[in-house]
């Protein structure tokens, strides 16, 4: 430590424990001296008593060889200095301090005649930091000592403050920069540059330094945050009113090759009228908490993009040969988050990540000094991996099938023995991708093809994958344009008694009028609606017209009312905190009677939710909406949770009446579920009923309503009502 720093500290040291009553008072530090020296006993006697008189602590030497002495073992804060002394004399005693105190650590103020001018000058060139003449004007004597001494402890607070910079950059293990704005030189600090794997002479003074380092996703940012923070900002009087300091995250090359990120904090000092003058700061290698996750240790989603980059960077410039990127997904893992806890989730995660690990690390090396491939956990149960040297779709497949077999080795948590699987979507390096995105995307689509074809599969991305997620992307696109332009319309399918054969309800059925593709299916547009969630406003949307259409209706005809109509609702819509205040809304803004609207959902209600989904249920019970489990038989409720739940009927699915008139099960099945609804006090209704024997065998069985084309298909609402102005005595004859 500097004697600045060691004074300055022993004041704080001082003060700090003299204010402790634990602590026993300890004397203040007696005030460091002047030295007057001077051969001439008059000189020395005036001057030390005119200065002790204005309140300085003085001592005095009669010659330069006794100054020497006794500042060998006394501090000095300022010396008075005669020139012309016998012996040695004041310049000769000058020239020696000089060479082991600076100007700022000793002041020197030479006291001369009027006819010295010579020597002042000498004195000067030598060091000294001032002069007065004999005679000794006090005043003027005065007012510069005083100048000398304040000088000096500025520049001691500023070397005390230097010190604890210094101490304070040795201890946070960051790099410092310092950028002078008048000159345009930037100081970068030797931390800075070693944390880049850079030596001394390796940068220079220029901002662009620094910048030719930064990652090129990253550098218009950091330019533009930096003139930002130059400009400041002004307040209505133009006065500087934010100071510009700013925090920064952004990618640094390492010699090496590799990127770092680093955390870029500075502040901005301004002159008077607000103009930025200098900026400094510090950066911090972030890098583990940037580019790692954080439960498996392995390199995460940001990581993995910027080597992918690096690997099709190498590809394009022909220096890696062939190599693949897999998406692999996890089936199925929610059920034991779920089940399990998070804890076990968390735990079968981070053996997945080791299996995989272990595969990669069996493969050859992929050149010398790199990994060969780059295994990284994307989040939640989601992995990723680059292998090199993979020349053909084949070499491709063989890998996949290799980490499927991996996976799907029994893993042991939480006490149980559990077997998982994965759906792993390929892709092949090309020279055609540019950015890494491109083949994490495709790979994406491939995983998600695995899954569609069942799951614990590896599936190898092709043209016609990538034509489909252009399809589904345009369709999301125009389904967020359909509900605007009105191109959804509501169909209407007549339900049928049996015993009448007249319309006793209808089913809403949504139809959409595409600008340029005509009539889309359902079968396409709806699971695309459900995966983006845009299902839930669609789903509303045809609650409110089709219950608007049914109370109209009603009132205009009340002699033979059509008792209700169906509204299919999906398990999403459901799931949707506020459903039953938004149909609630819709009741009350339509009108419709209690009972003059049903709700259809699918029995998986029963198995992800069943305590959630009673509540809710119940809640639309109560709204007086009768409740129906839609496609029944195709899912695998329980029959204690169907029980337990306030639906009125049960839709049998169309799957059990295409056999209901063939030799086999399907007349068995169909009765036991007619049977089963019967015990359980609610009604049952049969759908996609084609022909006439159908229609028999459902009335023998007890089946009390019907719908499909045997009657009609799903008409428009101008037709539907035309059926009902225009009733016929029934529908495709009498009863037998």
């Amino acid at each position: 430590m500097t004697p600045a720093f060691r004074r300055a500290q022993a004041r704080r040291e001082t003060v700090s424990v003299a204010r402790d009553p634990d602590y026993p008072p300890t004397p203040a530090p007696a005030p460091r001296p002047l030295l007057v020296v001077d051969d001439d006993e008059n000189n020395r006697d005036l001057l030390s008593r005119r200065l002790r008189k204005a309140g300085y602590c003085v001592e005095v030497a009669e010659s330069a060889r006794q100054a020497l002495d006794f500042m060998q073992h006394t501090e000095v804060e300022l010396l008075l200095l005669d020139n012309m002394m016998p012996g040695m004399s004041g310049i000769e005693l000058l020239r020696i301090l000089r060479t082991t105190r600076s100007p700022s650590e000793l002041p020197v103020i030479m006291v001369t005649a009027m006819t010295e001018t010579k020597d002042v000058v000498e004195a000067l060139n030598l060091g000294a930091n001032d002069y007065v003449t004999k005679p000794v004007d006090m005043a003027v004597a005065l007012a510069r000592i005083e100048t000398q001494l304040r000088r000096k402890r500025a520049e001691e607070e500023l070397a005390e403050s230097r010190e604890r910079l210094a101490l304070a950059m040795r201890g946070t293990n960051d790099g410092m920069w310092d950028w002078n704005l008048r000159t345009g030189e930037v100081y970068y600090s030797s931390r800075w540059k070693s944390m880049l794997g850079l030596g001394e002479d390796e940068v220079g003074v220029s901002p662009e330094e620094w910048m030719r380092l930064v990652h090129r996703d990253d550098i218009a940012d950091l330019r533009q945050l930096l003139a930002a923070s130059q400009v400041g900002c002004r307040d209505s009087e133009d006065r500087p009113s934010v100071s510009g300091d700013f925090t920064s995250e952004h990618r640094l090359r390492h010699k090496d090759g590799s990127w770092r990120w680093m955390l870029c904090r500075a502040v901005v000092q301004r002159s008077a009228d607000g103009r930025a003058v200098r900026m400094a700061g510090c950066i911090t290698d972030v890098n583990q908490s940037k580019a790692r996750d954080p439960l498996t240790g392995l390199p995460n989603r940001l990581a993995f993009h910027e080597y992918t980059q690096d690997v099709l960077d190498r590809h394009r410039a022909g220096a890696c040969m062939g190599f693949a990127l897999y998406f692999i997904d996890l089936d199925r893992f929610k059920l034991i988050n779920d089940s399990l806890g998070h804890a076990a989730g968390d735990q079968l995660l981070m053996e997945i990540g080791r299996r995989l690990d272990s595969v990669l690390r069996t493969r050859k090396p992929g050149g010398p000094g790199r990994p060969p491939d780059a295994l990284a956990r994307l989040g939640g149960d989601e992995f990723a991996l680059v292998a090199e040297n993979v020349e053909d779709v084949e070499q491709a497949r063989a890998l996949g099938h290799r980490l499927l077999r991996e996976i799907g080795v029994a893993s042991h948590v939480a006490g149980r023995e559990l077997f998982t699987t994965a759906s792993i979507g390929v892709v092949m390096g090309s020279a055609e991708y540019a950015v890494s995105r491109q083949l994490i995307r495709d790979a994406d689509t491939a995983m998600y093809r695995a899954k569609a074809m069942g799951k614990n599969r590896c599936e190898v991305f092709d043209a016609a994958m990538h034509e489909e997620a252009i399809f589904r992307l345009e369709m999301v696109n125009d389904l967020q344009r359909a509900l605007n332009r009105r191109e959804f319309e509501v169909y209407y399918q007549p339900k049928v008694d049996v015993a009448s054969r007249r319309i006793a309800g209808f089913e809403a059925l949504l139809r959409w009028h595409h600008p340029t593709r005509g009539i889309v299916s359902p079968t396409e547009f709806i699971p695309v609606a459900e995966e983006t969630g845009l299902i839930v406003q669609i789903g509303l949307w045809v609650l409110e017209e089709a219950c608007r259409t049914m109370h109209r209706w009603h009132r205009e005809f009340p002699t033979d009312p059509v008792r209700d109509v169906s509204v299919n609702f999906s398990v999403r819509q459901l799931r949707q905190p506020d459903i039953v205040d938004e149909v609630a809304a819709i009741l009350n803004r339509t009108g419709i009677a209690r009972g003059g609207v049903q709700i259809e959902i699918t029995e998986s209600i029963l198995i992800d939710d069943p305590a959630g989904a009673l509540a809710t249920l119940t809640r639309l019970k109560d709204l007086g909406i009768g409740l129906k489990i839609d496609d029944f038989g195709t899912g695998y409720s329980s029959l204690r949770h169907l029980a337990d739940m306030p639906f009125d009927s049960l839709k049998i699915d169309r799957s059990f009446i295409d056999n209901l008139c063939t030799e086999g099960s399907g007349e068995n099945m169909v009765r036991t579920i007619i049977a089963m609804a019967e015990n359980l006090g609610i009604g049952v209704i049969a759908e996609g009923v084609e022909t006439a024997g159908q229609l028999e065998k459902l009335a023998s069985l007890g089946c009390n309503r019907v719908q499909g084309h045997y009657f009609s298909v799903a008409l428009t609402e101008g037709d539907a009502e035309r059926v009902l102005k225009h009733p016929p005595a029934s529908l495709f004859g009498q009863p037998d």
